[in-house]
């Protein structure tokens, strides 16, 4: 199912898109989570306001959805997505959390960041299965990938510009490193681990959404997961006991030694916690 084209893409860089679903899958995903946004939803703390001048406010984003819809629980361990983990990491994963983005004409992006900074997979890292449910390009806001981070310890956040962006914090990318456009058709699932940067830019189609449904997973030899992730689910669909992560910790900062940008760890203050997109 992985190719050796694709398979060499995610060990350079830590990504890769792979084609799994197909466009009737896709029709029957959409109209699905377009009927459950229009009512409430357990652990619904965002809410809809249909009169919002806020795209995303009229569209926020679900989060965990697999823990009361079986619909999302299945597909975000279905096989397919299973055996395309299982050849780009050499064992499977355990899943910990599905969310579904609408991002509609007009929305904001999300800053860059990691999701490996939320997730705090110990050992390992987390992995994304970002299925694209629309075709995403420049315009609808894209998702936005950055070469060279895949093996990046945790960076500190930064403050993020919420005029543009929905989250408020943002990782530091240095000169010389910026995010490319991950463009995809709706069918094909983008697949990153925990460290590399990534995020999208608005949303600037007059008519056209951008909806990617997303599973979080981490890797086989996790042990631990940040509490937010639990409970924890076998690629079956049981769930598996798993350790809490503890809050905090180092992180790195971007530094000059003789002439080359490196990564050194520091003890931040303190931590701003987000869902990962």
């Amino acid at each position: 199912m992985v190719t050796p084209e694709q398979r060499h893409e995610f060990e350079t860089d830590g990504f890769a898109i792979v084609p799994l679903f197909s466009n009737e899958e896709c029709d029957r995903l959409t109209e699905h989570y377009m009927r459950l946004r229009e009512k409430e939803w357990p652990g619904d703390f965002a809410g809809v306001d249909p009169t919002s001048e806020d795209p995303l406010r009229r569209y926020p984003r679900m989060i965990h959805m697999h823990r009361w819809d079986e619909v999302s629980l299945r597909w975000a361990t279905d096989p397919r997505i299973n055996v395309v983990m299982i050849d780009l990491l050499g064992q499977e994963p355990f899943m910990v959390q599905t969310m579904l983005y609408f991002k509609p004409p007009g929305a904001r992006g999300q800053a860059l960041h990691q999701d490996q900074s939320y997730l705090r997979a110990q050992p390992g890292t987390c992995m994304a299965a970002w299925l694209a449910l629309d075709d995403a390009d420049e315009e609808n806001g894209c998702m936005q990938m950055v070469r060279g981070t895949k093996d990046l310890e945790i960076l500190c956040p930064e403050k993020a510009d919420v005029s543009w962006s929905f989250t408020d914090v943002q990782a530091p990318v240095p000169e010389g490193m910026k995010p490319e456009p991950a463009l995809m058709k709706r069918g094909e699932v983008l697949f990153f681990n925990g460290q590399v940067i990534h995020g999208s830019f608005p949303n600037q189609s007059p008519t056209r959404f951008r909806r990617a449904l997303i599973g979080h997973y981490v890797t086989g030899d996790a042990q631990q997961v940040y509490h937010w992730y639990h409970p924890v689910y076998r690629m079956d669909g049981t769930i598996v006991k798993f350790g809490q992560s503890p809050e905090g910790g180092p992180c790195g900062v971007w530094v000059d030694r003789d002439g080359r940008q490196v990564v050194e760890m520091i003890e931040p203050n303190d931590r701003v916690e987000v869902p990962a997109e």
